[in-house]
């Protein structure tokens, strides 16, 4: 598919990849949210402590976000189709091998391993080919998209438990696997496109026509768009890696209520129906902080770092809250807070990131950003159990993730300081030149008299 012009198509068959990376979205980031589901059975089965049964969710976090650059190379080399097909081979793989459940090790392997690199195969190119199809309607594109995650998630979460309630949590796991190979399907319909833009553009910058020497330019376009996916010099900047150890922290928070939600509603006496419910109620009002947050950050009002900032405090906040519930209806009210607020930060929290870097270092600044964040991912899990083990509470994990969370806020006020302080010094260079414009009349004299100058020369 070629374009006549430089720009993305802003619809069109775009449409049809955003419904396409939707559905890739609630096949893997929503599997990976309702994974708690699996925590008890899991737990029981193998007579593990809680801290030894988070590390398959863990592993699949942290090889999630070490398999980002790896996508995002693989797609520059290859195809986004090619590399989401691919994912959805290796996310089946995971869960059809887990299903064997021979010991601990084993669900490390595939529901850890094998499910982290598919899930990284199949999101990333799905996020990234969206990018590519829209400018414009770029951020009502990704909204659309993310919002997959919420509307599985919402679904999954009472299946979920209805397919271990009639298979065992063995059974669930071949089937979900089997309902992840739609991805393959998925990835087939995400027609390429990116490189025949990326081309064209360049042909526009360069005078060159599309039609001619194409395929000698090719390669040439090629070399940079792979270099700039790997500029590993961002880790140079001050204002990426303040965002980066924000990034840490965050994920080492994000992933504790899902996987201790079920464990402490179960530990209040809570019945099983309901307990899926509050996964369900999480969902929903993650779906509608996505919508409504990314509407706001278009309008421009707040400027998006302090809007971050905002709804990082009111997640650590409301987690904070969450273990004073003492039934149901009490922690239902904190669990919407919480994915209300947590939908507003994943609504935003990119959008930051292309502030800090900029468009031109943002495909290598995501993948960076990715890899940087798997230690908070890779360790938050664990240590939130270690801690539950120690106090005997899982009240104990979410006071662990809020106040990660709040250390997370820090970076952020700092980096904005960072921030305001260069654009001080910047508008106070441009300060000489304004003055020079300030008299043009003493420019034109000072012409006139050369001009001058010169005709007494000549004569």
């Amino acid at each position: 598919m070629h374009t006549n012009n430089s720009n993305p198509p802003d619809g069109g068959y775009g449409w049809v990849v955003v419904v396409s990376a939707f559905m890739v979205m609630g096949l893997t980031a929503a599997v990976l949210k309702t994974f708690g589901l699996f925590f008890v059975e899991i737990q029981q089965h193998f007579d593990g402590l809680a801290s030894t049964t988070s590390w398959i969710t863990s592993v699949t976090i942290a090889i999630f976000h070490l398999g980002a650059p790896v996508a995002s190379s693989l797609c520059v080399r290859y195809t986004h189709r090619a590399v989401v097909i691919t994912g959805g081979l290796l996310a089946f793989s995971g869960m059809a091998l887990g299903f064997l459940g021979l010991n601990m090790l084993w669900m490390y392997a595939t529901t850890g391993f094998l499910q982290g690199l598919g899930i990284s195969f199949s999101w990333t190119p799905a996020i990234s080919i969206v990018s590519h199809y829209f400018s414009k309607k770029r951020a009502l594109a990704n909204a659309i998209a993310s919002a997959g995650e919420c509307a599985f998630a919402f679904m999954f979460g009472p299946f979920f438990q209805w397919l271990i309630s009639q298979y065992g949590w063995k059974g669930a796991l071949l089937i979900i696997g089997g309902i992840q190979l739609n991805i393959c399907v998925c990835g087939v319909l995400m027609r390429p496109l990116a490189s025949s833009c990326l081309l064209e553009a360049s042909h526009s910058e360069t005078g060159t026509p599309p039609g001619n020497g194409a395929s000698r330019t090719d390669k040439e376009d090629k070399s940079p768009i792979t270099h700039k996916t790997f500029n590993w010099m961002l880790v140079r900047q001050p204002e990426f890696v303040l965002y980066a150890i924000f990034g840490i922290f965050a994920a080492m928070s994000f992933f504790v209520p899902p996987l201790f939600l079920v464990p402490l509603s179960y530990s209040l006496g809570i019945d099983e129906s309901w307990t899926a419910s509050l996964l369900s109620i999480l969902a929903m009002v993650d779906f509608a902080g996505r919508l409504l947050c990314g509407w706001y950050a278009n309008l421009h009002v707040t400027k998006t770092v302090h809007l971050l900032t905002m709804t990082i405090t009111l997640i650590s906040t409301s987690l904070m809250l969450l273990p004073l519930a003492n039934n149901y209806l009490s922690l239902a009210i904190f669990t919407g807070f919480y994915g209300f607020f947590f939908g507003t930060t994943v609504a935003v929290h990119i959008t930051v990131l292309a502030d800090v870097v900029g468009m031109p270092d943002f495909d290598s600044a995501l993948g960076l950003f990715m890899l940087i964040r798997s230690t908070g991912g890779f360790v938050g899990p664990p240590l939130a159990g270690l801690i539950v083990d120690m106090a005997g509470d899982y009240r104990a994990g979410f006071y662990m993730a809020g106040a990660t969370l709040v250390l997370s806020a820090g970076f952020l006020v700092t980096l904005d300081q960072l921030q305001q302080r260069k654009e001080r010094e910047s508008q106070a260079n441009t300060k000489p030149e304004k003055s020079t414009l300030a008299y043009p009349s003493l420019h034109l004299l000072k012409l006139q008299n050369r001009r001058y100058q010169e005709h007494d020369v000549v004569v």
